[in-house]
């Protein structure tokens, strides 16, 4: 594993906003130019809006939309269904939602209206409950990566699923390294698969985001944060600026108080 050296924090702004769905945000999709931005709550709704910039750093979110995630009859999901963890906006526009208790995948329209049953599959029922599917990233071809939370032994290296063609196969590993867990995931305009690590010491949080070739080779960890220095980063994205490659970071804020809706930029190599 290589490290990355030409990394920098940009901003980190505090998000706030009255509507009590708002928080607990557990994914993100960022607009290829940078400027629109669509998260995900781990409470079910999708939260739309236009990042505000001053000399590139992010100094706001204007016209905001909360949406509920319905199923495919316009209900509410059961409680135990709706924990919604990771987003995805294919080349065409799709866009799609990871639940980690009920272990699959769902596509929801601009409303978020599920248009597809559950997409899962029989070797997922062996996960622990709320701790599969947190991440979920797509290709420019537009096949799905999934990664669960927890591997089920800290020996054990995470699995990488893909689903394409009504498909699901599992394409590679990570190894695990310390005790971080996956959080979120991304592939970014360069075709590398970026992944969002967390740990909880009790006391804080600190992340790691490493990447990956898509065969999972090329290993590299890129960002490190300090005990404390940011919340609990649970999504991310990859995007390109006329500078060059950046990463956007949400935290979850588990709609606590004391914690803080967070949007983090750093620029890498």
């Amino acid at each position: 594993m290589s490290a990355c050296a030409d990394t920098q924090l940009i901003g980190a702004y505090r998000w706030v906003a009255d509507d009590p769905r708002f928080g607990g945000l557990s994914g993100v999709e960022i607009s290829a130019d940078g400027s629109d931005l669509i998260a995900l709550s781990d409470r079910g709704t999708l939260i739309t809006g236009r990042l505000m910039r001053d000399e590139g750093v992010v100094t706001g979110v204007t016209d905001m939309r909360i949406a509920d995630l319905l199923d495919r009859g316009g209900a509410d999901f059961p409680k135990n269904d709706g924990d919604s963890e990771g987003i995805a906006v294919g080349p065409d526009g799709r866009v799609f939602v990871s639940f980690e208790s009920v272990h699959g995948l769902r596509e929801v329209d601009e409303e978020g209206v599920a248009t597809t049953p559950l997409l899962t599959s029989r070797s997922f029922a062996g996960f622990q409950k709320n701790s599969s599917f947190e991440a979920l990233a797509v290709d420019a071809d537009g096949a799905l990566y999934t990664i669960p939370e927890r591997s089920g032994r800290a020996d054990r290296p995470f699995p990488v699923y893909r689903y394409q063609r009504g498909e699901w196969d599992q394409v590679f590993e990570i190894p695990r390294r310390g005790v971080f867990l996956i959080v979120g995931a991304d592939i970014g305009p360069d075709g590398r698969l970026y992944v969002l690590e967390r740990d909880f010491t009790g006391v804080g949080f600190r992340s790691r985001v490493r990447r990956f070739a898509l065969d999972g080779t090329d290993e590299q960890e890129l960002i490190r944060s300090g005990l404390g220095a940011h919340d609990n980063l649970e999504g991310i994205a990859v995007w390109e600026d006329d500078v060059g490659l950046r990463v956007t970071l949400v935290s979850d804020d588990n709609f606590n108080w004391f914690q803080r809706t967070e949007i983090v930029e750093y620029r890498i190599d």
